[in-house]
């Protein structure tokens, strides 16, 4: 607030409550040059200057909102298709990225050598993994064609799909019942319900790390939900154990006034934290439990927790995934694909650029497992 003229005033109390008003005028928030008029509870002032100091003095390590907003702007697809032509030094990066990333489908060979002898254990991301990203989240379908590939994988792997979502959610756009189900990024995690499966417990849920956070993240739902109504297109998500708010809709105008809102009602719950997908910025329990946590448990579910014949596979598209691609490198044990067009700094082996890459590559999977049954 250094670059912008702010006034400060207390009122007098009212029912017991002291507010304050803050004038900001200038602010890059606002286009118009009129002051603009803000009203907090005294505490909740204090809370923010207390937060802003601490930004000041100290190396925070939380993302910024700028870094949020610039990265999000970056991931647009007016922002990805105006880079397609760009320079040549540009493109001699992106050519050092696939020789260091491979495509899944071009090592695919290479892929199924190490697995021969061996048992593998697939791990499927949602969204921009088995659907394509689109605009409103509740439309996130995958296609039928998808759906049978999927069902044909648990039928021949053991297989799990690891996502920000509630299980609710992503069980009603999959409605396969012959795979793991682990919503809340890992924090929600239920087996099959198909009795021919790989699961070995008879206990449909089989871990809620998260479970006392529940009332707190409904009460921030809450709360986000009434914040964020003036805010066109703005959507909180309610995944039972984390939640989500999407910017997708949102007129990127309007991105850094939202990112704000989502950071300021965070200050009064610290059991919280807050990270950055895909034009989304997810709130999570601060427990020590991710996808990368998830995949180590469900290794050890079904009994492959010290095993040196299991190949698991983990494919991903977001930021939350590189969780479950760095266990995958500390394992020394089998590899994470990368879903994206563009370079990204990553911990996975390999790379597909899309959706109908990864349907195609666990096509090809299931039609090795077949043969190689066949010729046993």
């Amino acid at each position: 607030m250094t670059n912008q003229n702010v006034i400060v005033s207390d009122r007098k109390p009212i029912l017991g409550l002291q507010t304050i008003t803050v004038s900001v005028s200038n602010s890059p928030l606002f286009s118009n040059s009129f002051p603009t008029y803000f009203t907090f509870p005294r505490r909740k002032f204090l809370k923010l200057l207390e937060a802003a100091d601490n930004n000041k003095n100290k190396n925070n390590n939380a993302p910024k909102i700028t870094s949020w907003v610039e990265s999000m702007r970056d991931s647009s697809p007016t922002r990805l298709r105006s880079s397609s032509h760009d320079s040549v030094s540009d493109n001699a990066d992106k050519t050092s990225w696939i020789v260091r990333f491979p495509s899944a489908l071009n090592m695919f060979d290479e892929v199924v050598n190490a697995a021969k002898g061996k048992q593998i254990v697939m791990f499927l991301d949602y969204d921009g993994t088995l659907s394509p990203i689109v605009e409103d989240p509740d439309k996130a379908f995958i296609t039928h064609e998808m759906r049978d590939v999927v069902k044909d994988v648990a039928l021949n792997f053991p297989t799990a799909i690891v996502t920000g979502r509630s299980i609710d959610k992503v069980r009603s756009f999959v409605k396969v019942n012959e795979i793991y189900y682990a919503g809340s990024h890992g924090m929600d995690i239920e087996g099959p319900t198909n009795e021919n499966s790989y699961c070995q417990s008879k206990e449909r849920v089989l871990f809620q790390p998260a479970r006392e956070f529940l009332p707190m993240i409904e009460k921030v739902v809450k709360i986000l939900e009434e914040k964020t109504k003036w805010i066109p297109g703005a959507m909180v998500e309610n995944n039972k154990f984390c939640l989500s708010v999407h910017f997708r809709r949102v007129d990127e105008k309007r991105w850094a006034a939202l990112a704000e809102i989502v950071k300021s009602v965070l200050i009064d719950y610290p059991k919280l934290k807050l990270t950055q997908g895909r034009k989304v910025l997810e709130i999570r329990p601060t427990i020590k439990w991710d996808k990368g946590q998830a995949l180590n448990f469900l290794l050890k579910s079904l009994g492959y927790e010290n095993s040196k014949n299991v190949v698991p596979v983990y494919i991903g598209d977001d930021r939350t995934d590189e969780d479950a691609f760095k266990v995958l490198r500390e394992r020394e044990q089998g590899f994470g694909v990368l879903v994206s067009k563009i370079p990204k700094d990553t911990n996975a082996s390999y790379s597909l650029k899309d959706p109908s890459q990864v349907k195609e590559f666990l096509k090809r999977l299931v039609e090795w497992k077949k043969k190689t049954v066949g010729e046993e």
